[in-house]
């Protein structure tokens, strides 16, 4: 049996990498760009952003959000720098954290300078608001000074008039022209340290908008569908619309924009990266539906269980089954798996009834399974 499920976890990677290759092709011949101490571009893996929702000033709370994203598998965090006191803040915040920062400036090019002058490793910058040809070359002085990136990003939201009137609405080719614009004035101005970014909520138009970008560009670029909305929506939106993109192989970093607490983005980052083979590692949890066999406090249960795994860096598939039943058939391609009963459960192996448990202490088995867990089972 162990013999059959190293065979089976060889193969598994094996067609992983596979489709990682396969999707790669995009991403492989973008420019190589450095964000403090991480790489993207290049065939690189493609990184998680998240954004900090605290005020930058407020160094205490910032930090402290910070450090659970990273304990959350965050690699990239972005601050938002209005005014003077949020960029000096980030010199501070910088001190106590392990993964770059990228200030995000909106209107006052002096914010983009102040970050980059305060150790900002990234800047994000719409050149088209921030006062000109003039102003957007003071802050690709200041970059190029440190050899820091900047992020052009466009949104939907903030199309060119004229844009929107040559296209006859808010439209995928208005954006990629919009964000191509701003991109050849800084390289005009001799700087091409550079990603770019273009969202939009509507996710068939963001998806069409990365379509046609791809094909015009070789910088590395960041997505996500912007506004996307509540835990539900938001993760559905993102959900669909990553999927389509970063399964053609476009994408070298993702940010999942939800209205809620941003440690949920880096979990549904993590997963939607899982789920298209793109990213391998952490315990992937399965779970049935419910139906009128169910016996146990399933949903309960389920959610405690992704929540205790969380904390175990190991590459394999948990099953959470709601009845004896179908449990051992319908869990039989996971690694191990627990399925309730009446007061009791079971705990499985491979398809294999392991043992049957009391239901109170099922919970407890598994994480001792897992806590004593090796790769080779």
């Amino acid at each position: 049996m162990q013999q059959k499920n190293r065979d089976e976890r060889i193969m598994n990677e094996k067609r992983d990498e596979k489709i990682m290759n396969e999707r790669n092709v995009y991403r492989s011949h973008t420019k190589v760009i450095h964000i403090g101490n991480r790489i993207i571009g290049g065939g690189n893996p493609i990184l998680i952003q998240s954004m900090t929702n605290t005020k930058t000033d407020d160094v205490a709370a910032t930090i402290a959000q910070i450090q659970r994203l990273t304990e959350a598998g965050c690699d990239i965090v972005r601050c938002t720098v209005p005014d003077m006191a949020a960029a000096q803040a980030i010199a501070q915040i910088k001190r106590e954290i392990s993964i770059p920062l990228v200030a995000d400036i909106h209107f006052d090019y002096k914010m983009a300078i102040a970050a980059i002058e305060n150790g900002a490793d990234k800047i994000r910058i719409n050149p088209g608001n921030i006062g000109g040809r003039e102003k957007v070359a003071e802050v690709v002085r200041a970059a190029r000074e440190r050899d820091i990136p900047i992020r052009v990003g466009v949104n939907s939201g903030s199309l060119e008039k004229e844009l929107v009137a040559r296209y006859g609405g808010v439209t995928a080719e208005g954006i990629v022209e919009s964000a191509l614009d701003k991109v050849h004035m800084i390289e005009d101005l001799g700087y091409e340290n550079l990603v770019i970014s273009i969202k939009s909520s509507d996710v068939m138009m963001c998806v069409r908008a990365h379509e046609l970008l791809a094909d015009r560009t070789l910088y590395p670029l960041h997505v996500g569908i912007t506004e996307a909305g509540t835990i539900t929506s938001g993760n559905i939106k993102s959900a669909v619309g990553l999927g389509i993109i970063l399964n053609e192989g476009i994408g070298d970093t993702i940010r999942v924009s939800l209205t809620g607490d941003p440690v949920e983005e880096i979990k549904s980052a993590k997963l939607i990266l899982r789920a298209l083979g793109l990213r391998r590692g952490g315990i992937e949890v399965v779970s049935c539906p419910t139906c009128g066999r169910t016996n146990i406090d399933l949903i309960g249960l389920a959610n405690q269980v992704e929540t205790m795994v969380q904390g175990y860096d190991l590459d394999i598939k948990v099953a959470v089954m709601g009845c004896a039943v179908n449990g051992p058939g319908e869990a039989k391609e996971a690694d191990i798996g627990i399925a309730g009963g009446i007061g009791e459960g079971l705990l499985i192996k491979k398809g294999e009834i392991v043992k049957k448990v009391p239901e109170r202490e099922l919970l407890k088995v598994l994480k001792n399974e897992l806590d004593n867990w090796k790769n080779d089972k």
